[in-house]
């Protein structure tokens, strides 16, 4: 008789591949992720330890740091689940993921269900295949114990980071704020590149460009110029890129516009000579396959997509068999696979496009531990991109990984560079050209791009045939004004460039690491870049001035480095535990020796670079202000700052017009005949607005508009701002509910509205003339999130409340009819989204409305969506009543 064996792994997709591929006698069965962690809350206490000191804080650490680990409600079905199956059988199984997580997964599940005598066995495979599979059936071993306590540290590394420096930001300034092991020092990368913008200098400089034939030649090319009289003229990389001002004296001319225009009119009706010419051939080599940080930066440059979201589809491709595993820092490539990329180039190039000789990568990092192999296609036959059942962005992704994987064993690219000197009077102009000679990998696969054969003919920008003494004709002359740029603001991809050089986190963390920093609102998206916000600056300054070493970049990576010891067996976890937390420098021992020397009021001083000797924008309950003593009344005025401006582009100039527009109690843009009452022009959080009348003790709220798009304080007239305070429109009942429907325009633009229901107007309808029957048309279609959010499953309805899980611009979370709930972390997950039911969003929607929670995911702008269902926070939230610092449970 067959021996019955449990399998167990994280999510229901992969038991199902995996289930496949096993025969009948193994049972596979999901744990849904993790199956014990630290308390969340204080309700997660069991009563045995209520009493306990440590225990808010979830790690004793009096007695060598046990944690207190806790299952968690959502997951007791789970673990009664596994609990029944292991009866039923003879062996255990542990398929979880190879990596650190993985392992502690599998540890935690054996904690949990005591299998007793039944034999344990632990396999590992980095993808899901029929060969995989066998052999990691046949090649089983023990849990890794310096694994598991690798992870073990770095979660109390997380937990005392976080619940000791949170609630001291609670206290000194405000409430819900928090401190991460990793995601603070990536704070600080993003406010320190916004203090260089801050500071940058402009300067400005011209050049020449002439656009040059052949005799009897119609096509013409450019040529920019480059000496004058002996002289090179100054260009962009002549200047500082850091400060925007020129890096060196030497014999450089800088153009300004007054002698670019003498030297153009001067050179209209000069001879152009040819007087040297360059050729070079250069070979350049593919990009190593990716690893999972490269892979979140290309899926972010390429395809639009965040580091969340890459993530997770990535994870997607992993289960269905698709790819290797997904979380790796090695970009080697087995045998396997370096065959099988070698094969499909032949089928589908030719031998001339394989390289001559087999291509393999290493690691740039020293500590490159998670996986043993780069992310590629799974298998040795790779599915071609066209015959997988996946569509958009998920097959993009594929398609993605199967190019990157092929160009690796592709031959060089070849390309002849030409560089033409060419003399009109005292003049020297310069023509550069590109001409691919051989295309190899970049017929595949150029990075950066989504269409090879385009980028081919973008980088084949050959020069005509010229030879030394060739004459030539000009056919135009123009001058042209330059001014340097400030360093680019950080982006998710180069973010997590930086954050991989810096050796700060692991790349399987920098996904959640960025959402922490939406969600708390530290920063938004303008574009693709990354702003931060006057939130996330005071709280990055208050770490910098008070706990400058727990920020620091060399430190957050020596601490890599010993977590990296301690998973190879050769760190001792207590000792290093006890001195990073109770040490003479440790982290209890200066927030108990500095928190009472820091100030509240100056910790809720921002202090901008560009502001210098102004240090009055503080933060407050309802964001960023400004206050300044006026000499006339010498009484304080604040005044709210947008938060859509950047910090780094608030100047003195601005403060000043904001502050006068509040010393005035807003310019009075003119007065309404019906009413007799003054029409305001106002700045407020959200920007520019509209008020009719003012606030008084009978109308405590003043009608408001916001400001149309197109006007400002000087242009808007009277009639037209009446028009925009006459919104909301009434258009009637609808037919179907009999609820009032309105039309209206918010901070996203004009919008209807009805039942607490609502739908943008499209860019043809205008909010003033659209009619009834082209609103019911616009709510008879199905709803669409706004940029960048998606449905990732459709979870049915429940008494008339459509249930639906969205991926936001900040992360996952439940829409339940009008109204939108945030999710813990653990619902945040590959898995946890992958188990997400109806009954699961019935039973936390209704959780959310006991608790008066029914939170609204806000813009990004103002972006507060919590990491827990609970968003209402109360007295017995505090530190002292067992509340939860909303530090990042899955930093790392």
């Amino acid at each position: 008789m067959e021996k019955k064996v449990l399998v167990i792994v994280e999510s229901p997709t992969k038991a199902r591949t995996i289930k496949r591929i096993l025969p009948s006698n193994y049972i596979v069965e999901a744990s849904i992720g993790h199956v014990r962690d630290l308390p969340q809350t204080a309700a997660d206490i069991p009563k045995s330890y209520k009493e306990q000191a440590w225990a808010r804080l979830g790690v004793n650490v009096e007695e060598d740091f046990a944690p207190l680990y806790v299952v968690p409600k959502d997951k007791t079905k789970v673990v009664s689940q596994l609990k029944k199956l292991l009866k039923e059988v003879d062996e255990l199984y542990l398929a979880t993921d190879e990596d650190r997580e993985g392992e502690s997964i599998s540890w935690h599940l054996v904690e949990l269900l005591k299998p007793g005598k039944k034999p344990v066995r632990r396999m590992v495979f980095h993808e899901i295949t029929d060969t995989a599979i066998k052999q990691a059936l046949e090649h089983t071993r023990d849990i890794d114990q310096n694994l598991v306590k690798a992870q073990e540290t770095r979660r109390v590394i997380d937990r005392l980071y976080g619940f000791t420096l949170s609630p001291l930001l609670w206290k000194k300034i405000s409430y819900g704020l928090s401190a991460g092991r990793v995601q603070s020092p990536g704070l600080r990368l993003i406010v320190q590149r916004e203090f260089e913008r801050a500071v940058f200098k402009k300067s400005y400089f011209w050049d020449l460009l002439a656009k040059l034939s052949q005799a009897n030649q119609s096509t013409s090319f450019e040529a920019r110029l480059l000496e004058v009289a002996g002289r090179r003229i100054a260009t962009g990389k002549d200047f500082d890129p850091d400060t925007g001002l020129i890096k060196t004296n030497k014999d450089l001319w800088i153009l300004n516009e007054d002698n670019s225009k003498d030297l153009l009119i001067r050179l209209e009706k000069a001879n152009w000579k040819v007087i040297d010419v360059q050729e070079k051939e250069t070979t350049s080599k593919p990009a190593a396959p990716f690893i999972t940080s490269t892979l979140q930066q290309e899926g972010n440059r390429k395809l639009g997509l965040s580091s969340r979201e890459t993530m997770r589809m990535a994870q997607k491709l992993y289960e269905e068999g698709l790819i290797t595993y997904m979380r790796t820092d090695s970009p080697n490539l087995s045998s396997q696979a370096i065959e099988g990329a070698r094969e499909t180039i032949v089928q589908l190039y030719g031998k001339d496009y394989l390289s001559p000789e087999i291509r393999q990568y290493s690691s740039k990092s020293a500590s490159a531990q998670e996986a043993h192999e780069a992310i590629r296609p799974a298998g040795k036959t790779f599915v071609h991109p066209d015959k997988i059942e996946l569509l958009g962005k998920e097959k993009a992704l594929y398609e993605l990984i199967w190019k990157r994987t092929i160009a690796t064993q592709m031959a060089d690219a070849k390309k002849a560079g030409v560089s033409v000197k060419i003399q009109a009077a005292d003049t020297v102009f310069q023509a550069n050209g590109t001409r691919i000679v051989f295309p190899g990998f970049l017929r595949a696969y150029v990075e950066g791009s989504d269409d090879p054969d385009q980028a081919l003919e973008d980088k084949d920008s050959p020069l005509p045939a010229l030879s030394i003494g060739e004459e030539l004709k000009l056919n135009s002359l123009a001058n042209q004004g330059h001014e340097t740029k400030p360093p680019a603001r950080y982006t998710e991809a180069s973010l997590i460039q930086r954050l991989e050089k810096e050796g700060i986190g692991r790349p399987s963390t920098y996904a959640s690491i960025i959402s922490v920093l939406y969600e708390r609102n530290y920063v938004r998206k303008q574009g693709t870049a990354l702003v931060p916000s006057f939130t996330g600056i005071s709280v990055a300054q208050f770490l910098e001035t008070n706990f400058s070493e727990l920020v620091e970049y060399q430190f957050t990576s020596s601490m890599e480095s010993s977590l990296d010891a301690i998973a190879l067996g050769q760190g001792d976890r207590s000792s290093y535990l006890k001195k990073f937390y109770l040490g003479e420098q440790g982290l209890k021992t200066q927030v108990d020796q500095r928190e009472k020397s820091i100030k509240p009021e100056e910790s809720r001083t921002v202090h901008l670079p560009q502001l210098q000797g102004f240090s009055d924008i503080k933060i407050g309950r309802f964001g960023p202000y400004v206050i300044f003593k006026d000499p006339e009344s010498n009484q304080e005025i604040h005044a709210s700052i947008p938060e859509d401006l950047a910090p780094a582009e608030l100047t003195m100039d601005q403060l000043m017009k904001l502050i006068a527009l509040q010393k005035e109690g807003g310019s009075a843009i003119g007065e309404d005949p019906e009413t007799g009452l003054k029409v305001h022009f106002m700045i407020g959080r959200y920007g520019a607005y509209l008020q009719l009348g003012e606030a008084s003790e009978d109308d405590k709220k003043p009608r408001r508009a916001p400001l149309p798009k197109d006007k400002t304080k000087d242009t808007i007239t009277i009639e037209e701002a009446l028009k925009a305070l006459s919104l909301p429109r009434s258009l009637g009942r609808h037919p179907v509910s009999d609820k009032e429907i309105t039309v209206n325009i918010g901070r996203f633009g004009p919008y209807v509205a009805c039942d607490g229901e609502f739908r943008s107007l499209k860019k043809e309808d205008d909010v003033f003339t659209v009619t009834l029957s082209r609103v019911l048309e616009i709510m008879a279609e199905e709803k669409k999130g706004r940029a960048g959010s998606q449905v990732i499953k459709d979870l049915g309805s429940q008494e008339g409340t459509a249930f639906k899980l969205i991926e936001g611009r900040y992360g996952p979370y439940l829409k339940a009819g009008a109204d939108n709930v945030s999710l813990s972390e653990e619902f945040k997950s590959p898995e946890g989204i992958e188990a997400f039911d109806l009954a699961t969003a019935l039973r936390l929607y209704q959780e959310s409305n006991k608790k008066g929670a029914k939170s609204t995911i806000k813009s990004s702008a103002k972006n507060t969506a919590k990491s827990t269902v609970k968003t209402t926070a109360k007295k017995s939230d505090s530190p002292r009543k067992g509340g939860k610092p909303r530090e990042a449970q899955a930093e790392e």
